[in-house]
């Protein structure tokens, strides 16, 4: 898994590149990844936006921003992302915004169709869900923990949606959406937190 890591760290980029190169995709018409399809077009457009506006909403929850400020270690935080992604949108500015709150922490973003041997260690229930956070100690280079794709709350409400009506469709999204609007932020603060070890001691 080390040098997966070490490979997609050497590809990776600091938030506002990321932020750039999904930008100027969508001026050629195009989505990242390896697959080009309207659909994705359109929904990295519609991210677009969606990350513009949280980029400048979005605030650290005061308790939170206090444990951060006052990490020992430093760690890497290296995500898993697609500017498709409606969840990614959800998430990155608010794990941008968490990074920003402490010098102990360096975040990296990396596409996830250019790392698949990356994603393969980090699948969820099998699947190459995404955003997925991977936390490494930057002393050891040691996985600390992981996190992703989405918070519990947000997790819960797609469950339950498929489980009623046997697809997530766009009235799934929406609800989705709503979620996140509502949550603020907050969840994906506190579950973030909660996967490094020095701060469950903390907390």
């Amino acid at each position: 898994m080390k040098t997966s890591i070490a490979k997609a760290l050497f590809h990776s980029h600091p938030y506002a590149n990321y932020r750039k190169i999904v930008s100027d995709l969508l001026k050629e018409g195009k989505s990242s990844g390896k697959e080009q399809s309207e659909d994705l077009t359109h929904y990295s457009a519609l991210n677009e936006t969606r990350m513009n506006r949280l980029d400048k909403t979005i605030k650290i929850d005061d308790a939170v921003a206090e444990q951060l400020k006052g990490l020992q270690n430093e760690y890497i935080w290296l995500v898993l992302a697609e500017g498709w992604c409606g969840d990614a949108a959800q998430v990155l500015p608010v794990i941008n915004k968490m990074a920003l709150e402490s010098d102990k922490i360096e975040l990296r973003i990396v596409f996830r169709d250019e790392n698949e041997e990356l994603m393969q260690h980090f699948l969820t229930n099998g699947a190459r869900a995404i955003p997925k956070l991977i936390i490494i100690d930057k002393t050891t280079s040691e996985v600390v923990s992981d996190w992703g794709p989405r918070p519990n709350g947000a997790k819960e409400l797609i469950v339950n949606y498929k489980k009623e009506f046997g697809v997530v469709d766009e009235t799934a999204k929406s609800q989705l959406q709503l979620w996140y609007l509502h949550d603020k932020g907050l969840s994906t603060q506190q579950e973030i937190l909660g996967s490094i070890p020095e701060c469950l001691v903390m907390s």
